[in-house]
């Protein structure tokens, strides 16, 4: 009974820090509206996905998953937060999840939810980041995610397992990842929430490391937030969760920053001095678990209030002068035993599409540099690319790596897209070729 009590506390604190959002912030001026978006793919735990799209999307928008509090839902986190008003602004895709579940609560404490692809939550949220993958020219770089009280044990759910998705996230008045983690079934762990799990900081890295085996890659950057009063989810949770993202990022405990932005407000950085360090941590004195959630901050952080970089490749009308460089690393023959899986799916319009196509590694060893080898079918041209160079524009098409995704770790993907013209069929390639080796098509 205690437990459901402070579970329902929970719930209502962050309630009440939503509601003051909403009377701070202003309504977004624009014709664009959240849309519900039924059957968006795999969905283990039954969440509903709410999709807010500006009117004037950026020629290679970000994305952003922003995720509510107990008892929340998205639709109140699109009204109670400035997310939706600065996605008008700045171009970018804004993703609202919806719990089902009585508590309203998002699962970060299951055994399933806390591994890798294991279910429950986290895999319903990647369906609904790859639902806008493959419909818009998605920079993957740009995909960032955000959230309050549960919320924000999800932002740090999400960037434990899907490093190589999330480039950045901002957890206002969470817990560390893993912290939450119980047995039985139940939602709520005291322990964590009172703020009395203390570990060092490799305990807290490895809790991360070991919910994605094998994965060497880069680590996403964390902005944290938390207040001194929190009488919710405890003050201490704040200082873990810098030893558990500084410790991600190879980082000293030692800040490289620390300044006031606003009083009774202090801001340190680890690892560099400047906006997009790897950690940076914003204590508040004084507050409570309805810690107002600074949107524009958050976004900041993201640098989605910044242009996109420019595309790999570009929509042209007539022949490139000259062939495209290739890529700095070079594809290696893949091991014996090498596998891969290539999801393919095509939006078409009239005399369009666009195709997202996600190269999944299945084999044990890691693809180092790679090219993806397929044949369009009859009609279908490509007049823009991103991820990857495409060469030559029709018939026998390669697609090749750029520097950012040469490396695909075991288990692990890369998604990549095009769009093209078309006289009519708009059909998928037939088959798929890995560095030389066939490919399954899922």
């Amino acid at each position: 009974m205690k437990k459901t009590i402070r579970l329902w506390c929970a719930a209502l604190a962050a309630a009440a820090l939503t509601a003051l959002a909403t009377l701070t912030a202003a309504a977004p001026a624009s014709a664009a509206t959240l849309t519900e978006v039924p059957n968006f793919g795999t969905n283990p735990s039954n969440l509903r996905m709410h999709l807010y799209v500006p009117d004037r999307v950026a020629p290679r928008p970000g994305v952003l998953v922003v995720v509510h509090y107990c008892t929340g839902s998205g639709p109140a986190m699109h009204t109670g937060t400035r997310f939706a008003a600065l996605a008008d602004q700045y171009g970018y895709i804004v993703i609202y999840p919806s719990v089902t579940r009585s508590s309203k609560c998002f699962d970060v404490s299951s055994p399933q939810a806390l591994r890798r692809g294991g279910g429950s939550d986290p895999v319903g949220i990647m369906s609904m980041v790859d639902y806008v993958r493959a419909r818009y020219p998605v920079d993957p770089a740009r995909i960032f995610a955000t959230g309050t009280s549960s919320g924000a044990m999800m932002t740090n759910v999400l960037l434990g397992l899907y490093p190589d998705v999330f480039a950045a996230g901002a957890a206002f008045a969470g817990v560390p990842f893993g912290c939450f983690a119980t047995t039985g079934g139940a939602e709520w762990n005291s322990e964590c929430a009172n703020g009395q799990i203390i570990r060092t900081p490799q305990q807290w890295g490895d809790l991360v490391r070991n919910a994605y085996p094998g994965y060497t890659g880069p680590r996403p950057r964390m902005q944290i937030w938390h207040g001194t009063d929190d009488d919710v989810l405890r003050y201490p949770n704040f200082g873990e969760q810098v030893k558990q993202w500084t410790n991600l990022h190879g980082l000293s405990q030692t800040p490289t920053f620390t300044d006031s932005p606003q009083a009774g407000y202090t801001r340190t950085r680890y690892g560099s001095s400047g906006g997009n360090a790897p950690v940076e941590a914003i204590s508040a004195q004084g507050v409570t678990h309805n810690l107002p959630v600074d949107a524009a901050q958050a976004v900041r952080f993201f640098g989605l209030d910044a242009p996109a970089p420019t595309p790999t490749s570009s929509p042209t009308s007539s022949p490139p002068p000259s062939p495209t460089p290739s890529p700095t690393v070079t594809p290696t023959a893949p091991p014996p035993g090498t596998g891969c899986r290539i999801g393919y799916v095509v939006s078409a319009w009239n005399t369009g599409l666009t195709a997202s196509v996600t190269i999944t590694n299945t084999a044990p060893t890691a693809v180092n540099g790679w090219s993806l080898a397929f044949t369009l079918p009859g009609g279908q041209t490509i007049t823009n690319g991103w991820n990857a160079t495409y060469s030559p524009t029709s018939g026998a098409v390669t697609a090749r790596n750029v520097s950012y995704n040469a490396t695909i770790a075991p288990n692990a993907s890369t998604t990549i897209g095009f769009q093209a013209s078309h006289s009519g069929n708009t059909a998928r390639p037939s088959s798929f070729t890995l560095n030389g080796t066939p490919c399954t098509i899922a």
